[in-house]
């Protein structure tokens, strides 16, 4: 059974809908294991022993390469992983594959971090900073522009067929409210953004731990993520 170290945010529900995705169910091939970053549990030492940089999702696959235990960290390296292992949502032929990890790369490095700042400038820092605001939200409609005219004509992200880099990109793009975004602005994303939120293994992914996570209202949780303890030499 993999063991998924994790937590209700858009980096842990990749790793949930990607093993929905390839048949793996919930209790039955994989457990999670809940590290709630608002409390701290992401720095403790067993977890920093399998994630080094203090981030979730991590995992533990038992069974791994050569039928030896492999621990992973980085969301994007897990779904490369998985994707290999059960031979799924990443293509044989070098063209394919490439234009896949293509995107991949593009949530990794774009996607993510620039709506992870919206997100922070948005709702979670103590000081409205205009600047940080506007620029921010205004790279988050640039990256919804660049992925909508990459949708005119074809039905997902990296061609026609669904990959790891629809499964990465989808759950950051949940939050769209939060990083000021009107779809009618985006119409061929949001018709692929519907078509993936109705896919019963995204549902079931994107469910999981979502009744433990909390609203960020409060100062201990504040410093936890974005003050001095995140910033604490271990």
């Amino acid at each position: 059974m993999i063991d998924v170290h994790s937590w209700a945010t858009p980096n842990g529900h990749k790793v949930h809908i990607m093993l929905e995705e390839c048949g793996q169910q919930l209790g039955r091939d994989w457990q999670v294991h809940a590290v709630n970053i608002g409390a701290g549990d992401q720095f403790k030492p067993d977890f920093l022993a399998i994630s080094p940089n203090n981030k979730i999702p991590a995992i533990i696959d038992p069974n791994g390469p050569g039928g030896q235990p492999i621990s992973l960290f980085e969301s994007g390296a897990i779904l490369v992983y998985l994707a290999s292992k059960f031979d799924r949502f990443l293509p044989k032929g070098d063209r394919e594959r490439f234009k896949v990890l293509e995107w991949l790369m593009f949530q990794m490095g774009g996607v993510g971090p620039m709506l992870g700042q919206a997100h922070h400038f948005r709702l979670y820092a103590p000081e409205k900073i205009e600047y940080a605001i506007n620029r921010y939200t205004n790279e988050a409609k640039r990256l919804y522009g660049v992925m909508d005219r990459q949708l005119a004509g074809q039905e997902w992200i990296a061609g026609n067929e669904y990959t790891i880099a629809d499964i990465a990109i989808f759950p950051w793009l949940r939050s769209w409210q939060n990083q000021g975004i009107d779809w009618a602005d985006f119409p061929n994303l949001k018709v692929w953004f519907d078509r993936i939120a109705a896919r019963p293994a995204v549902q079931r992914g994107v469910a999981v731990l979502a009744d433990a996570r909390k609203p960020l209202t409060d100062d201990k949780s504040r410093d936890i993520l974005f003050g001095k303890t995140q910033y604490e030499k271990r």
